[in-house]
């Protein structure tokens, strides 16, 4: 499955782009994965207009992708249970799989609505950048999970 993160703006600090690096090489052990940064334009570059911004988001997720929206009110899943659901998905011949980090106000209904799941990374609130680390170590430790490594231990 190829794995694509689609994020606003590019990552302010230059450890957590260390890591996101690190992590995004580990998983492509496993998968093709990719990080998207999505430059904003107008209204949106302010973090003003969230359905702007949206629009922007949406007009790069492929055809055909499974979408998952990353949003403090979604779904709350373990690390065990991300694996399952992503070796369920690939069971089932889905070739693509698009998450979704928006901007400081977070994802429009726009985004929401048609997310095949809405996940939450934690109840807490994170920056983005951390949010960008801790989405790619937790696909990594998925795919580790299910190739049996020992990373999870």
């Amino acid at each position: 499955m190829h794995i694509t993160i689609l994020v606003t703006g590019k990552t302010k600090e230059s450890y957590i782009q260390q890591g996101v690096d690190e992590f995004l090489r580990r998983l492509n052990r496993y998968t093709k994965a990719t990080l998207v940064d999505i430059k904003m334009r107008g209204r949106a570059a302010k973090g003003g207009d969230k359905d702007l911004e949206a629009d922007f988001l949406l007009e790069r997720v492929p055809a055909g992708s499974y979408l998952v929206a990353l949003d403090p009110q979604g779904r709350s899943l373990s690390s065990e249970q991300l694996a399952k659901t992503i070796e369920e998905l690939e069971n089932k011949g889905t070739g693509a799989m698009t998450l979704v980090i928006g901007g400081p106000l977070g994802l429009s209904e726009k985004v929401l609505s048609q997310a095949s799941l809405v996940l939450s990374l934690s109840r807490m609130t994170f920056t983005h950048d951390m949010a960008r680390l801790l989405l790619v170590e937790q696909l990594y430790r998925a795919y580790s999970i299910n190739a049996g490594s020992g990373y999870h231990k």
